[in-house]
């Protein structure tokens, strides 16, 4: 028990409370712990802390106020905050106290968010906009509404070393980076969002800490196992020999970010990496801290897991995490081939085939089990009973436009009618789709790997990124290798930022998404599929059709043809068959002039199907006057 009972937020950490402050650390590794208050520079008073036990430490100091600088001494070093919510000069300096009760929330009535009707839009701060930082990015809001995004992915922000990096090598996870502005502009910008009707999920990183400013280890060694090994190196402990703290530190940390900056849920990276063999995983302890600490607000928890695990999103009475949805690596790779024509490396056991897309669209996952050949052993598993809002499906992501040569955008990868057929078939999925900053208005910039690593760090990363780059044959060649562009340049980081003019710049390209998320958000058969309700067919070699079954043949048929103009003779293809009593009347092709296309025409004429090459045609079922 504490010793100075007094209401926390935060099980570790320094929490405000009336009176002064409260401080608590857990250091098993150390019979003694101090904590080091500082101001201006100067030490402050040093003030011993009260063990309990468990290996844990506290003090109340009154009269302390918000702002003050500390931190903990032990072992003859004097180290941050663990738990810190502020660390104004990296995470290697002094931990601030931070009272979250101060700030003023406007969102009373934001009952939250579901997967049901959503489009995603994923975002890193530092690059979304020029300045980087939250007060710019929460000017932009306004646009992303008028778009029709209904929920942003924030890119980790949790603190780490250096002035520029994607986010996943976090080392104080309680602390949003300083890069970006105060804990205050976050909220300022999660509220913002609320009033203009969007939801904002955080992406989180549980399966590794960050290699320069990690300092978990000091306190206790129960932080970090050898019993499992991740992509990063050492496993954090979450089912070993004294894991219940570690578990409670993730946990809570969970919690953390839903009721101390009200986000709407959060992104779990790289799942497939964390290890947990208890009897609760701690990626169903995570779901459940999420929905208890949005009291009744609704959340969501998106997971991304390369091995495809769909109990990821099962309930927890059939054996699940009870997630709620999974990134679909499967949909990007068939559709990324199909798009370029290139399948290296993972990409090499797609084959980019209209059957291919047609069975991601209707039945999620393509490898529910199959041999893999890229990894030589089956992947995923059964998952053909989940429904479509489980599936979030993209052409872009941070990960997949940086892994490449040249950071570039998938518009200038295949032709613009192709890139166009496929943004229309994406937006109209079933599945719940996702866009990666910029995508929306063909953005110049490219989007590479920048991480601001010092010296011998620095040259360890860059070779660390070759070397994985290297599984493509295209790019392994030194003179290729040559030319990349190294993580810790700062120049890296600059060019990946968005230019927003290009919207004006390229508005037939960003009239296209707004129209095409306007219909799905609008259209009662594109917005709420139901179950089961999609069924497609292969027309020809580069060609498919999609037919969404509505109430009382309300139906939509989505024709998409990557190849050259095409002839559907004799039309013998049943979807292609209007309801009863009805007829197929045209509603958006991605070659309306207006998106830069060359025009359409109706695809059935004289007995006889024409599907425009490179296109996606859009009808829908329309009741015929009675005669």
């Amino acid at each position: 028990m504490d010793p100075d009972p007094v209401a926390r937020r935060l099980p570790i950490g320094a929490e405000a409370v009336d009176g002064g402050v409260h401080f608590r650390l857990w250091a098993p590794n150390h019979d003694a712990v101090a904590i080091v208050l500082e101001s201006g520079g100067v030490d402050g008073a040093l003030a011993s802390m009260k063990r309990e036990a468990g290996g844990y430490f506290s003090l109340l100091v009154r009269d302390l106020d918000p702002g003050a600088h500390y931190r903990f001494l032990a072992g003859g070093e004097r180290l941050p905050d663990p738990a810190s919510r502020l660390q104004p000069s990296g995470p290697h300096g002094p931990s601030v106290v931070v009272d979250p009760r101060s700030f003023r929330w406007t969102d009373e009535h934001w009952r939250g968010v579901r997967m049901e009707k959503q489009v995603v839009y994923e975002m890193h701060i530092g690059t979304f906009t020029r300045e980087g930082n939250w007060a710019s990015a929460t000017r932009e809001l306004d646009e992303l509404a008028r778009l029709g995004i209904t929920l942003l992915e924030v890119m980790p922000i949790a603190e780490f070393a250096g002035e520029f990096g994607w986010g996943y090598d976090g080392v104080c996870l309680f602390a949003p980076t300083r890069l970006y502005g105060s804990p205050d502009d976050v909220r300022a910008f999660v509220d913002r969002a609320h009033s203009l009707g969007i939801g904002v999920v955080l992406d989180v990183v549980y399966n590794h800490l960050g290699p320069d400013g990690n300092y978990l280890a000091h306190w206790a060694d129960d932080y970090f196992t050898d019993r499992h090994t991740t992509d990063w190196g050492t496993a954090i402990n979450f089912d070993g020999a004294h894991s219940g703290p570690v578990r409670e530190f993730f946990v809570s940390n969970a919690g953390y970010w839903i009721d101390e900056f009200h986000f709407d849920g959060l992104r779990l990276d790289a799942t497939q990496t964390i290890h947990d063999d208890s009897s609760e995983c701690i990626l169903a302890a995570v779901g459940r801290r999420v929905r208890q600490a949005a009291h009744g607000r609704g959340t969501v928890v998106i997971a991304e897991n390369e091995a495809q695990q769909a109990k990821l999103v099962r309930p927890l009475d059939e054996g699940g995490y009870a997630l709620d949805a999974i990134w679909n690596d499967d949909f990007h790779h068939a559709a990324r081939v199909a798009l370029t024509g290139r399948a290296e490396a993972y990409y090499s056991d797609y084959a980019g085939s209209p059957q291919e897309i047609v069975s991601a669209v209707k039945r999620g996952f393509l490898y529910q089990g199959q041999y893999y050949a890229w990894q030589k052993r089956r992947r995923g598993g059964p998952a053909l009973d989940l429904a479509p809002r489980q599936m979030v499906v993209f052409l872009e992501n941070h990960d997949q436009v940086a892994n490449s040569a040249r950071g570039h955008r998938l518009h200038r990868l295949t032709s613009p009618g192709r890139h166009r057929a496929m943004v229309g078939l994406l937006l109209l999925s079933p599945s719940t789709p996702m866009l990666f900053q910029g995508e929306e208005f063909a953005s110049s910039s490219p989007f590479l790997y920048f991480a601001d690593h010092q010296s011998d760090l620095a040259n360890e990363v860059q070779k660390g990124r070759r070397a994985f780059l290297t599984q493509f044959p295209t790019i392994g060649k030194p003179e290729m290798l040559a030319t990349l562009d190294a993580p810790h340049d700062r120049v890296t980081f600059e060019r990946s930022k968005l230019d927003t003019s290009e919207r004006i710049k390229n508005a037939p390209t960003y009239a296209m998404y707004r129209d095409l998320i306007h219909l799905r958000r609008t259209d009662s058969v594109f917005g709420l599929p139901r179950p089961g309700g999609v069924d497609g067919a292969v027309l020809g070699p580069s060609s498919f059709v999609l037919r969404y079954f509505g109430i009382d043949g309300d139906d939509r048929l989505v024709l998409v043809n990557l190849g050259r103009d095409m002839e559907v003779r004799p039309p013998s293809e049943p979807l292609l068959a209007p309801p009863a009593q009805a007829r197929w009347v045209p509603v958006w092709s991605s070659e309306d002039p207006s998106y830069g296309g060359g025009g359409t025409r109706s695809p059935e004429e004289g007995g006889a199907w024409h599907l425009l090459g490179e296109a996606t045609v859009v009808l829908r079922a329309e009741k015929d006057a009675p005669s």
